[in-house]
């Protein structure tokens, strides 16, 4: 039991290494391509790509069934959360969306984006000497 869990993080965690690979390749290419924009279109590229990734994998999943529980953990939390963890995001925000739960994804949304920022202020602010 042990052993097989090893093994599955380490598979997992190999697909995270690509996908982190992929993200740090296609940030590079687009920012080279746009060297003079005051804008992340990168970041941009690499988020939008990994929401449309996760959303096409999940759907063919659901609809025609070719992923296994592993399959699917290597590709959706270690290739696409290596990738972004956007799409993650992107993700459980669309399911509650799907479920009807609309002040739920509008929450989700909201503090992801406003705690993010916020965090990042915060962490700037206690490690800078300003």
């Amino acid at each position: 039991m042990v052993k097989t869990a090893l093994i599955n993080a380490f598979v997992v965690g190999s697909g995270g290494f690509l996908g982190t690979l992929a993200r740090f390749g296609l940030n590079g290419l687009v920012q080279r391509q746009l060297p003079t924009a005051a804008f992340p279109y990168g970041t941009l590229v690499v988020n939008l790509l990994g929401c449309f990734l996760i959303g096409s994998v999940v759907g063919l999943a659901e609809e025609r069934q070719l992923l296994g529980q592993e399959t699917r953990a290597v590709v959706l939390i270690g290739v696409l959360g290596g990738f972004t963890t956007f799409s993650a995001f992107g993700y459980e925000t669309f399911e509650m969306l799907r479920d009807g739960n609309y002040a739920r994804a509008t929450c989700n949304a909201g503090i992801h984006v406003a705690l993010g920022v916020a965090f990042v202020w915060l962490g700037h602010t206690l490690t800078t000497s300003r």
